[in-house]
């Protein structure tokens, strides 16, 4: 891919600062993506020069919740909210490499507490403002000072230690960094880190939320109806596309209109018939309807955390430790698998998921039943009558707080609360809508929540268990986690960088931090005339390239 602008700084593409993973993780994270995001061998997707024009008719699983992608939390959302702003850099989907998009080059310090950006000449935000050094400023202080970290707890959570941008000049912007923060540059890479226009920046939390943004990203929001519907509009000019793009110029497609149809069966049916081109959460049961329809099934796994139980270890009998080890060996995650999702997803085997670069594969996520109830025994967790266990009058039961932010999130958690029951656990499931959730993981009223969370950086082992942030285990100091969370984050050598996220992943096990079940996977359903609609490194959807055959 051609490009007519070069790198100005210092660094270069060969520089150990450009690339915040290993290379043995890259070769992960990019044979993940690649093998599973090409669909269906049996039905091929329009070739030929692309053809621009058109409007894509998607069909949402569930409705977007904010406009604003430093807040965007659900892959809905951020499907919407990432077409419309551009990041500082972009993560290459098949290497993990690190490459430019607003900033056309970068440098770092030796210890990861600062890192200067050279922004790109000419970038415009929809609003006809142009980029500059003060806005990459604004944006990072809106995203600590106004925002937060319970609106935007993982953008907040990139930017652990900031102290403020120096704006060097027009085009230089400067990030520091009280204490080093190695992971940093991947983060420029992600949506929450998107940049908005000053005038944004200003706005409130709420005020972001309702949909009159501008950003400098391809599409332009049009009209945004909160909850309810998207409608996106190509930027007439847009010239600064990231390097992992596979084209130059404007994007292909005129429009995107994004409804929602949170029944499957309903969006399968719209999408065989001509009335959707493409839809969220296809799920193995779509997909005879949408094959015979000349359609097929893009996949992707997601890096991060996978789907999992998060405890709140000061309440409930989650409180004893041996519960939450029990429950580990006691699901059987193949079978999770096999019934509701299909060949495309796969069983967690760690506290973070196979795509992610620094994984290891942990012996104790393993189905052993036999285990989970020697380990209740022991502690003291001895069968009722009705075969839920007991324990100085306290049954063995717990709640789960979820939403329908994935399509399979109930029949899971049925199937699990059919396993736990086999060995004496009762699983009790509380669906409520994504808001709640947040809502209630905020002020701690919950006894475990149901999620996942995406990132290709092993970093998300600290937002997510960290004891500064959130805190959603409300857990106190733990210092052997502890230290190994705040080393990875100053670490700037991969390799030792990638020894403590491996560390750390045994240790959030261990401690009953995260009890995991399968690893998510988009999986997206594409009509007969969608062309290269593409997946981002973090499997969230890039709308630039895809273009409509006729």
């Amino acid at each position: 891919m051609s490009r007519s602008w070069s790198p100005s700084l210092s660094i270069s593409s060969s520089s150990a600062s450009r690339l915040v993973v290993t290379a043995a993780a890259t070769a992960v994270l990019g044979a993940a993506l690649t093998a599973c995001g090409s669909g269906s061998a049996a039905n091929s997707e329009p070739t030929g020069d692309p053809q621009p024009g058109g409007t894509l008719r998607y069909g949402l699983s569930q409705a977007p919740t904010c406009a604003d992608p430093a807040q965007a939390g659900t892959n809905q959302t951020i499907y919407v909210a990432r077409q419309v702003v551009d990041s500082l850099t972009d993560q290459d989907p098949e290497t993990g490499e690190i490459v430019p998009w607003l900033a056309e080059s970068w440098e770092s310090n030796g210890d990861g507490t600062h890192f200067t950006f050279r922004l790109k000449e000419g970038v415009t935000f929809s609003d006809g403002t142009p980029l500059t050094a003060e806005s990459v400023k604004k944006n990072f202080d809106a995203i600590v000072n106004t925002l937060g970290g319970v609106k935007a707890p993982q953008a907040v959570g990139y930017l652990s230690g900031y102290t403020g941008t120096t704006v060097v000049d027009d085009r230089t912007a400067q990030v520091n960094f009280s204490v080093p923060n190695a992971p940093f540059l991947q983060a420029t890479a992600s949506h929450q880190l998107g940049l908005l226009s000053d005038a944004d920046t200003a706005k409130s939390a709420e005020e972001r939320c309702a949909g009159e943004l501008s950003g400098t990203g391809p599409f332009v929001y049009e009209d945004y109806r909160q909850d309810r519907s998207a409608t996106l509009v190509k930027r007439a000019g847009y010239s600064w596309g990231s390097e992992a793009f596979g084209h130059d110029g404007e994007a292909y497609l005129d429009r995107i209109e994004f409804t929602i149809v949170p029944e499957s069966g309903v969006r399968t049916g719209s999408l065989a018939s001509g009335q959707l081109d493409a839809i969220s959460d296809a799920l193995p049961q779509d997909a005879p309807q949408i094959e015979g329809a000349g359609g097929r099934i893009l996949t992707a796994p997601n890096p991060g955390i996978p789907f999992g139980f998060q405890p709140n270890v000061g309440r409930g009998v989650l409180v004893d430790p041996a519960v939450r080890r029990a429950v580990v060996p006691a699901i059987d995650r193949q079978e999770l698998v096999d019934t509701v999702l299909g060949p495309d997803f796969r069983p967690a085997t760690s506290t973070l998921a196979s795509a992610t670069p620094a994984y290891v594969e942990l012996a104790d996520v393993t189905y052993d039943p036999q285990k989970a109830e020697r380990i209740l025994d022991d502690a003291g967790w001895v069968p009722g009558p009705d075969g839920i266990r007991v324990k100085d009058g306290q049954r063995l039961s717990f709640p789960v707080l979820f939403s329908s932010v994935f399509a399979g999130n109930q029949a899971i958690l049925e199937l699990v609360q059919q396993q736990l029951r086999a060995v004496g656990i009762d699983l009790q499931l509380d669906l409520v809508s994504t808001p709640e959730t947040t809502a209630r993981q905020n002020a701690g009223d919950y006894e475990a929540s149901y999620y996942n969370s995406t990132r290709a950086d092993g970093d998300i082992l600290r937002t997510a268990f960290g004891l500064q942030g959130r805190n959603i285990n409300q857990r106190g100091p733990i210092p052997e986690l502890d230290d190994v969370l705040n080393r990875q984050l100053s670490t700037t050598d991969p390799a030792a960088r990638a020894e403590l996220i491996e560390q750390a992943q045994q240790l959030v096990l261990d401690n009953g931090l995260w009890i995991p079940t399968v690893e998510l996977s988009q999986a997206i359903g594409a009509g007969p005339n969608v062309a290269d609609l593409k997946f981002e490194a973090s499997a969230r959807l890039q709308f630039f390239d895809t273009w409509l055959s006729e």
